[in-house]
């Protein structure tokens, strides 16, 4: 056994099955099956059950894939070691997102990130995607969740406040709903679960209740929605950061503010495996963005 075939499971694990492991190779299918058989044969065991879309660890292949991490991990600490002598600090971050969080909130504390520390290379993504969200060769991924995976270590990054708001011209010739009930007859702007029926949760002390929204226009692009509240098409069910100045100026209106709303969960996380030995870019970026996100006191959207 060596470190390229220990490289190789960890690559077919972290991809999640041979076609995948092959591109991120460079390698064809055939070539990475034959070579997983190798590995296999040298250890006298299965290492990963293969079904045709997954390929998952065995209990031995999983204690292997720990190793090969681990080894990963502290060469490529020392490459960071040798090349930040005389030097500031370097690497690679690769990093997913919310559209929403991440342009309105996020851009300016990634700008400042790199402007501290310009070796670093930011590879971020822009997406609401939950499912696999850190298969796709992703260090560490910002969600909205409910309760966070058990697999992955969570950081809080503060709570989620969405509010019910309008236009002040809206509101002027349509009466602001005052009651929770009357979201579910409004016209609505907001963002949804692809396939699954949109609920408001709402809190007020021990009370939780729970509206079925028929929303007149959804989107995953924020910026779309505040355009479309401004523009007066309905009743905005946004996370506070997407109004807050325009509420400021008086532009926007805010109703059922007695009540704390909530589409998506109502907390923002930072996620990233539990078994990764991070680089000193990633363990920097994660203590700088938990930083800002102390200082800001607010949480986002997905």
């Amino acid at each position: 056994m060596d470190l390229q075939s220990l490289t190789l499971l960890v690559e077919i694990l972290d991809a999640g099955n041979l076609s995948e492991a092959a591109r991120r190779l460079k390698m064809s299918r055939a070539n990475v099956s034959y070579h997983l058989n190798q590995l296999e044969r040298s250890v006298g065991a299965q290492l990963v059950r293969r079904t045709t879309r997954r390929a998952e660890a065995t209990e031995i292949g999983q204690r292997l894939y720990q190793h090969g991490l681990a080894i990963q991990n502290e060469l490529q600490a020392a490459r960071e070691s040798a090349s930040a002598l005389g030097e500031g600090l370097v690497g690679r971050v690769r990093l997913s997102v919310p559209s929403g969080y991440g342009q309105l909130v996020m851009s300016d504390w990634l700008i400042d990130f790199k402007r501290l520390y310009p070796g670093i290379v930011l590879d971020v993504l822009f997406e609401n995607r939950i499912e696999d969200l850190l298969r796709d060769e992703v260090d560490i991924a910002v969600r909205v969740i409910p309760e966070p995976p058990q697999n992955l270590v969570a950081r809080a990054l503060g709570p989620v406040r969405y509010v019910a708001c309008a236009s002040r011209a809206y509101a002027q010739e349509h009466a602001l709903p005052t009651q929770l009930d009357q979201l579910s007859g409004a016209p609505v702007v907001t963002a949804a679960v692809i396939g699954k029926q949109l609920r408001i949760s709402a809190y007020q002390g021990e009370e939780r209740r729970e509206v079925v929204l028929e929303p007149t226009l959804i989107s995953e692009n924020f910026l779309f929605l505040r355009q479309a509240i401004l523009a007066g098409l309905g009743i905005g069910l946004v996370p506070d950061y997407v109004v807050q100045e325009d509420v400021r100026r008086g532009e926007v209106l805010t109703t059922l503010d007695d009540w704390r709303l909530s589409i998506f969960g109502t907390q923002m996380f930072m996620l990233y495996m539990p078994n990764r030995q991070h680089t000193r870019a990633s363990r920097t970026f994660i203590e700088f963005i938990l930083e800002r996100a102390r200082g800001a006191g607010a949480g986002g959207s997905s």
